[in-house]
């Protein structure tokens, strides 16, 4: 039986000493490949283009352009690659920008190499990761009165529910079990939900219900 491909990752921090570390951790880990580093967010969107990597490691503040606007961009033209965002800020606008631009996670520098290397494989797999910190950040956010004025989404009255639950961290069963609805009637739900939205998660769709009030 073949063995499958390993998983391709591209490393991008603008400090050589960190970026070529962590290339250097990955590249002795089974399973991983690293196809590549670069030291900015311009350099990281125009070699993911070339190498097409399965998971790219992203630094948030560089020159040029941050981590940010660069995961932002590989969403758009790179949709299959997953961006975990590797930084030392856990500050509030840069968990929440990060995620609004389409990063799979959000982790923090200290991160062993092993659990480093295990979350790369969970984000290839569609796992979002996100470090302790950052998500409480997340939660700070969530809890903050929404901004006025936004448009209510075109959704069903049991969307909204089903909406209004996720951005309070219920499970799809503490979902199912509050809505007196089996776990594949919520699954659907959200799959129409994230569908009709424009969304890619459930992250995404947390933010979206403070965004509009639905929190």
């Amino acid at each position: 039986m073949a063995e499958p491909e390993p998983v391709r990752v591209l490393v991008v921090d603008d400090q050589a000493l960190i970026r070529d570390g962590i290339a250097s951790l990955l590249s002795i880990e089974p399973g991983l490949a690293v196809v590549g580093t670069a030291a900015d967010g311009a350099a990281a969107v125009e070699l993911a283009l070339q190498t097409r990597p399965d998971v790219v490691l992203m630094d948030v503040r560089m020159p040029q352009l941050d981590g940010i606007r660069a995961a932002g961009l590989l969403r758009e033209r790179l949709p299959s690659c997953r961006v975990l965002m590797l930084t030392t800020f856990d500050d509030e606008e840069y968990v929440v920008s990060a995620l609004r631009a389409g990063a799979g996670g959000y982790l923090l520098k200290d991160l062993p190499a092993r659990e480093l290397a295990q979350a790369v494989r969970l984000a290839h797999a569609g796992v979002d990761q996100h470090d302790a910190a950052a998500i409480r950040r997340l939660v700070a956010a969530l809890d903050r009165s929404p901004p006025a004025g936004r448009a209510r989404p075109e959704l069903t009255d049991r969307e909204f529910a089903v909406l209004r639950l996720i951005a309070r961290g219920a499970s799809n069963r503490e979902i199912a079990a509050q809505l007196f609805v089996s776990e594949g009637t919520v699954k659907n739900h959200v799959s129409h939900l994230l569908s009709r939205l424009g969304l890619r998660d459930r992250t995404q769709a947390a933010l979206y219900a403070r965004d509009h009030g639905l929190t």
